[in-house]
């Protein structure tokens, strides 16, 4: 049976613990980092974050899916205020998730190095989630193919390509080596566009 993920809806200590999980896999990695270590930097007993998280692989699951909702609630807020056209959708799409990556740069980065330690049911939530990321993307890129805005003719692996371009953004990326966050989202908005828009690609 499928573990409930925590509500969106969550109390101070709950918070208190997925912060201290992420920094601690950040740290550490999943292997390295341990429950206990957990506990104790969210403040809070080994007993009670086992009441929240039976495993370390619930927490691990529980981090990834927060950090996820958060980038999928950012796409909605963005696509709803850009504009009816495929260029204008994705180019909004591209710096919502450029800059979710730098402002959650430790969750961008634990969602990309410590995934494959996920087995099971675990691992199956974690990629349902992400499913629901890729749809929009893939969504987004073939709309622009059947009205001719873009040109790829493979529009899903153009979007995986503009996904992985996105997420990797924190392990490169140095906010005081002269790009600003938002001039960095525009620039690989650019490089999307350019991308689909490539009759080689």
């Amino acid at each position: 049976m499928k573990k409930p993920s925590p509500p969106r809806a969550r109390g101070a200590k709950l918070d208190s613990i997925l912060d201290a999980a992420l920094t601690s896999f950040a740290e550490q990695g999943f292997n390295g980092a341990s429950m206990r270590t957990i506990a104790g930097s969210a403040g809070t007993s080994l007993s009670n974050l086992y009441n929240y998280f039976p495993s370390k692989d619930d927490l691990l699951v529980a981090v990834l899916k927060d950090a996820n909702d958060e980038l999928l609630s950012r796409l909605a807020d963005r696509l709803a205020g850009a504009g009816a056209g495929p260029t204008e959708r994705l180019r909004a799409a591209v710096q919502a998730y450029v800059e979710f990556s730098t402002d959650h740069r430790l969750a961008s980065i634990v969602a990309m190095s410590e995934f494959r330690y996920l087995e099971g049911e675990n691992r199956q939530d974690v990629v349902e989630s992400r499913d629901s990321t890729e749809r929009i993307f893939v969504d987004l890129v073939t709309e622009g193919v059947q009205d001719e805005s873009f040109r790829t003719a493979h529009p899903r692996e153009a979007a995986r390509a503009i996904l992985l371009l996105c997420a990797t953004v924190p392990t490169w990326y140095q906010p005081d080596g002269g790009l600003t966050p938002d001039a960095l989202a525009a620039q690989q908005a650019d490089f999307a566009l350019a991308l689909v828009r490539s009759t080689e690609c």
